[in-house]
C-alpha cells in the first residue's frame, strides 16, 4: 500500500517487526513529519499555532492555544525520549516553544497579539494547561531551567490557574493533576499544587467500577478515555516526576489492558466507540504505558506491534494526507467529530508517543514483534467484564465489545434522558464497522416500533457479564422518556465468529420489535453487496461479510441502507429483522468476520418460553435460563 502522507521514513525492517515493519526510528521520523507540518501555522512569536479548518465551540485564540500545547506535548515527547537515548536534542525542536511560552505568557487572557486565554472555571485553556506542564516537566532541564525567571513566573502564574478553578466533572479532574505535579517539581505554588493533586485523584477513585475500568465522570461513560486519561494521567504524571507507581493503579492499569489489548484487529484499527475518536492513535497511549510502569500483561514485542499498528492502520488510510492531522478518522469525517474539537485537536495524538520515553534498547524496541491478541484464535472464552458491563469478544483478526453497560445517559436521578448517542449506546462495536448516523437505521440496536418511530435504549442496566456472556436491561424511551409498560432484557453469548442475542420484551401483544446488525460501509474502490433469505440477511464488502438471522421469534428480514454513511465509508447498509411480541424469547445470531476467513458453521438455537439452548460449531453448548424479575443464568458445558 503506497502511503497517503508526505513524511520520509527509513526503510522497514521484516525481521524486527515482521507485521507492521516499523521500529523507534518509524516512530521519531512521524514526530518529526507532524511537527515539521505545523510550523508555517505558527504565529510570529510562537505562542499560537492555528491551523487551517473549522473553528471549536472555544473560539480561535483557544484554537491556537492549542495547536501549541498539544503539538509541544509531541515535541517533549521526542526531545525526552532522545535524551533517554544518550543523544542531545535535535536542534530547533524546543526553541520555538521556549519563545511561545515567554509571549502567549505576556498578558493571559488579554485582547494583545498572541497571549493565551486566562484558566477559567470549565474553559478549554485549563485542559492545554495540562499539556503544557506535562511537556515542561518532561523536558525541564531542556527548557523551563534555562529560561529566565521572570518569564518562569509568569509561565507558573498561568498554569496556577488550573490550580484554583473548577474543572468539567470528570477526567478534567486530571488536568489540574498534571499542572500540579509540574509545578510541585519546579517549586512553585506548591502548597496549592499538593491539594489539586490530592483533590483530582480522589474525584477519580469514585469513578473506579471495577475490571480495570473507570467511568468518565458520574454515568456510565466508558470509552478511549479511560485508556488515554483516567489511567494515563496518574501514572505518567508520576513517572515523570521520578516516584514510585502507586501499586493499585498499576495494578489497574494491569487489568485494564488484559481486555484493552484484544480491542486492535489485525490492522492495527483500535475500536471504533466512544468520543473523541480524531485523537486516533492516542489510543496507544495505555499500551505503551503499561511497559513504562511495568503493568502489562503483554510480551514486550506485542505491546510494540499493537502500538505501531494503530500508528501505521491510521497514516496508512489518510488521516494526515498533507502531513496535518485532519479532523475525523480516516481522512476528514465532520460526524465523527464533537463539537468542542477545533482544528488543532487531533494532536492530542501525541500521546500515542508515549513509547518514545522508553529508551532505544529497551525490550519493548528491540524484542521481535508478537501477533496481537485479536489476530491469533480467539480466547476462549470471551471476557466478560462485570463491572462496566463489557464483553470483549475479538479472535481471528477481528475486534468486537459487546455493550451492555455503556449508555453515556446523565447519572440516575435525573429528567428527561438524552437521545441515544450512537458511539455509546448500541448493542456492539467493532474495529471493522462504524454506527450509522443522522437518522438513519441503527445497527446492533433492538426497539419497540411505535407509530413508525423506533424506541431508544435509552439508560442501560447491566446484569452482568462472565466468561463469554454478558446481560442488560433497558426501559424503551421516545423523547427522553420511558414508554409505560415496556422493558427488554438482553442477554449476549459469543464465540468464534458469531454472537447470540436472547431478548425477553415485555411490551402490548403484538406491538413490532426491529433489530439491526452491523453495518458494513464501502471503502475506495468497493461496493456494498447484501442479500436476504428468508429469516437471513447478508451485508458485505469486499473485505468485510456480515450476517443477520432469526433464530426464533422473528417474522422477517430485509436490509436497509444507511444513506449518511459511516466512518468506514459513504456507502453502507445494515440487515434488520423485524416480529412482534408474543410469548416467548427474540433469538438473533449475528457474524462479523473478515471477507478472506474460513467459514465456521452458524450455531443451532432451541428455545422454549423461558430457555434457550446454544450448540456451537464444536459441540459445546451454551444454556440460558430466564426467570421473572430478571432472574438468570449463563452456563457453558463443553464439547
Amino acid at each position: 500500500m503506497t502511503t497517503p502522507h508526505p513524511f520520509v521514513l527509513p526503510p522497514e525492517d521484516r525481521t524486527l517487526s515482521p507485521y507492521t515493519g516499523w521500529t523507534r526510528a518509524h516512530w521519531e521520523a512521524v514526530a518529526d513529519g507532524l511537527l515539521a507540518a505545523v510550523r508555517p501555522y505558527r504565529s510570529p512569536g510562537g505562542a499560537l499555532i492555528t491551523l487551517p479548518g473549522r473553528t471549536s465551540w472555544s473560539g480561535e485564540r483557544s484554537d491556537g492555544l492549542e495547536g501549541y500545547a498539544r503539538t509541544f506535548l509531541l515535541a517533549a515527547l521526542r526531545a525526552a525520549g532522545t535524551v533517554a537515548c544518550g543523544r542531545p536534542v535535535p536542534a530547533g525542536l524546543l526553541e520555538p516553544y521556549a519563545d511561545g511560552l515567554r509571549t502567549g505568557t505576556a498578558a493571559p487572557g488579554t485582547a494583545d497579539a498572541e497571549s493565551w486565554p486566562a484558566v477559567v472555571d470549565r474553559g478549554q485553556a485549563m485542559v492545554e494547561a495540562a499539556s503544557v506542564a506535562l511537556a515542561l516537566h518532561l523536558t525541564k532541564a531542556q527548557l523551563w531551567d534555562r529560561l529566565d525567571e521572570s518569564t518562569r513566573e509568569r509561565a507558573a502564574d498561568w498554569l496556577a490557574g488550573a490550580l484554583r478553578h473548577e474543572p468539567v466533572d470528570n477526567n478534567w479532574w486530571l488536568f489540574p493533576v498534571a499542572v500540579g505535579t509540574f509545578l510541585e517539581a519546579a517549586d512553585r505554588h506548591t502548597e496549592q499544587a499538593r491539594a489539586a493533586i490530592d483533590r483530582g485523584l480522589a474525584r477519580i477513585e469514585r469513578w473506579y467500577v471495577g475490571d480495570g475500568w473507570y467511568t468518565d465522570g458520574a454515568g456510565r461513560y466508558f470509552d478511549h478515555y479511560n485508556g488515554w486519561a483516567m489511567h494515563l494521567y496518574p501514572l505518567l504524571c508520576a513517572a515523570v516526576a521520578g516516584a514510585p507507581a502507586d501499586p493499585v493503579r498499576r495494578e489497574r492499569l494491569r487489568e485494564f489492558l488484559t481486555g484493552y489489548g484484544r480491542l486492535f484487529d489485525r490492522t492495527g484499527a483500535p475500536l471504533h466507540q466512544g468520543r473523541s475518536l480524531t485523537y486516533r492513535f492516542a489510543a496507544a497511549a495505555p499500551l505503551w504505558l503499561g511497559a513504562l510502569v511495568d503493568a502489562t500483561p503483554y510480551a514486550p514485542g506485542t505491546t510494540r506491534r499493537l502500538a505501531s499498528g494503530v500508528l501505521r492502520h491510521f497514516l496508512d488510510r489518510g488521516a494526515a494526507r498533507d502531513g496535518l492531522l485532519s479532523l475525523g478518522w480516516y481522512g476528514p469525517d465532520a460526524a465523527t467529530v464533537q463539537p468542542y474539537s477545533g482544528s488543532a485537536s487531533p494532536y492530542w495524538a501525541a500521546k500515542g508517543f508515549v513509547g518514545l520515553l522508553l529508551p532505544e534498547r529497551h525490550e519493548v524496541w528491540t524484542a521481535r514483534e508478537c501477533a496481537g491478541p485479536a489476530e491469533e484464535g480467539e480466547p476462549d472464552p470471551a471476557l466478560g467484564l462485570p463491572g462496566p458491563g463489557l464483553l470483549v469478544h475479538a479472535g481471528h483478526g477481528v475486534a468486537r465489545l459487546v455493550n451492555h453497560g455503556a449508555d453515556h445517559q446523565p447519572a440516575a436521578p435525573a429528567g428527561a434522558l438524552d437521545a441515544d448517542d450512537p458511539l455509546y449506546a448500541r448493542l456492539a462495536y467493532s474495529t471493522l464497522t462504524g454506527p450509522t448516523r443522522g437518522g438513519d437505521p441503527a445497527d446492533n440496536h433492538i426497539g419497540l416500533v411505535l407509530a413508525d418511530r423506533v424506541t431508544e435504549r435509552g439508560r442501560i442496566r447491566p446484569l452482568g457479564a462472565g466468561p463469554g456472556w454478558a446481560a442488560s436491561a433497558q426501559s424503551p424511551t421516545l423523547d427522553g422518556q420511558p414508554v409505560p409498560d415496556t422493558r427488554i432484557v438482553t442477554v449476549s453469548v459469543v464465540r468464534g465468529p458469531y454472537e447470540v442475542r436472547v431478548h425477553h420484551v415485555r411490551a402490548a401483544a403484538g406491538t413490532t420489535v426491529r433489530e439491526g446488525g452491523w453495518a458494513p460501509a464501502a471503502g475506495p474502490g468497493e461496493e456494498v453487496r447484501s442479500s436476504v433469505d428468508g429469516l437471513g440477511a447478508r451485508v458485505a464488502t469486499a473485505s468485510v461479510h456480515s450476517t443477520l438471522t432469526g433464530a426464533h421469534g422473528w417474522d422477517r428480514a430485509a436490509v436497509r441502507v444507511a444513506p449518511h454513511g459511516t466512518a468506514f465509508g459513504e456507502q453502507a447498509e445494515l440487515a434488520v429483522l423485524e416480529g412482534t411480541v408474543a410469548a416467548g424469547p427474540l433469538v438473533t445470531v449475528l457474524s462479523l468476520t473478515w471477507a478472506d476467513a474460513a467459514p465456521t458453521p452458524a450455531p443451532r438455537v432451541s428455545a422454549t418460553a423461558a430457555d434457550v439452548d446454544v450448540t456451537w460449531a464444536d459441540g459445546g453448548v451454551s444454556r440460558i435460563r430466564h426467570a421473572p424479575a430478571d432472574h438468570w443464568s449463563v452456563t457453558h458445558e463443553p464439547a
